[in-house]
Formats: C-alpha cells, structure tokens, sequence
C-alpha cells in the first residue's frame, strides 16, 4: 500500500486529546464527563508528514503545535448563525447619530 506524504508548509488541521475521561473534572456534567476533551488545530505544517501520524504545526498566530494529522486542506464550516433582524439596521442608526452628534459641536 502506497502512503501519501503531505508537503512541509501544506495548510493541514491536526487534532489531539487533551484529557480523557477519567481525568475530565468531577464539576463538569455527565454528558461532558463521559467524552474526552479535544482540540483541533489549523496551521501549518513544519516537516513532511503522513495523514494519522504525529505532526507539527504553526498557527495563523505563530503557536506550534503537535498532534496527529488529521485534514489535508481544511476549510472552515462554522456560521454564526441566521440574521437577527433587531442587529440589522444597528450600523445605520449608529451612523444617523455620530453624524448628528458632529454636527452639533
């Protein structure tokens, strides 16, 4: 079976456990007792690697971690959610004022 390398500098996402669930904190509940607690991490890559192995990488913010290798090519999927209508005329209202408060200095 041929393995894939994964070039030094690929954009990759790597992830880890940080505590099993044993070690997760008595004062957490049940429900997030009973899974580990996990991070994953985008950046990228330092050296050469194959996906499932241990890897290192940097962050956008200059950390380096290590973890296994877990996506080529991560995208992002988070939203923040639909529109809140009440939020949706905020940057014209703020704008209406600042432009009233100047003129009246």
């Amino acid at each position: 079976m041929m393995t894939d390398h994964v070039a030094k500098d690929t954009w990759v996402e790597i992830h880890r456990v940080l505590l099993d669930r044993e070690e997760r904190a008595p004062q957490v509940s049940q429900d997030t007792r009973e899974v580990p607690l996990e991070m994953k991490v985008k950046g990228f890559l330092l050296h050469e690697a194959v996906l499932g192995d241990e890897a290192e990488i940097v962050t956008a913010a200059g950390r380096q971690i290590r973890g296994t290798l877990s996506v080529v090519n991560p995208s992002y999927d988070h939203d923040f959610g639909p529109p809140i209508p009440e939020l949706s005329t905020i940057g014209r209202e703020v704008r209406e004022i600042l432009r009233e408060q100047k003129g009246v200095s």
